[in-house]
């Protein structure tokens, strides 16, 4: 095991010596704090996996403002898309492409506690709705505009 720093809060964390790979080491979530973020939503766009969230961002974050008064952190909407989802599994269920949308519109909602790459095109996202493993392309994290 070996480790590496992670942007968002100057912290060492490990990365696995094997083909896993923590979500700090990896390039989408630069300059944001997955685990201080929230899953809102769990939806199915065409082949796409995406996840509604609240997304805590670091201070070297391009996007980040100073939080107001009565916050404690720079909380912006963003969606995380795995796209070409071909199979999730949660709460000891498994579903493949055609029914994809029905386990993740059964998934809860909460805070995350990690996420991990743990071979081509897997991936472990843990938190308050328990532990789901989606096999899908690279993540793709993106901020939601604040204009109305």
């Amino acid at each position: 095991m070996t480790e590496t720093v992670n942007d968002a809060t100057n912290q060492q964390v490990p990365t696995m010596s094997d083909d896993t790979t923590d979500w700090t080491a990896l390039r989408e979530f630069k300059a944001v704090d997955l685990t201080a973020s929230y899953v809102l939503s769990w939806h199915v766009n065409g082949e796409a996996l995406l996840l509604e969230l609240d997304i805590c961002l670091a201070p070297q974050h391009p996007f980040y403002e100073e939080p107001r008064p009565s916050e404690d952190a720079c909380i912006r909407p963003g969606v995380l898309e795995f796209p070409y989802c071909v199979r999730l599994v949660a709460a000891n269920r498994t579903a493949d492409k055609a029914a994809i949308a029905g386990l993740a519109s059964r998934l809860g909602l909460g805070r995350i506690n990690g996420l991990r790459r743990t071979g081509d095109g897997i991936y472990e996202l843990q938190g308050k709705f328990g532990d789901v493993t989606i096999h899908a392309e690279r993540p793709i994290l993106r901020l939601k505009s604040l204009a109305s």
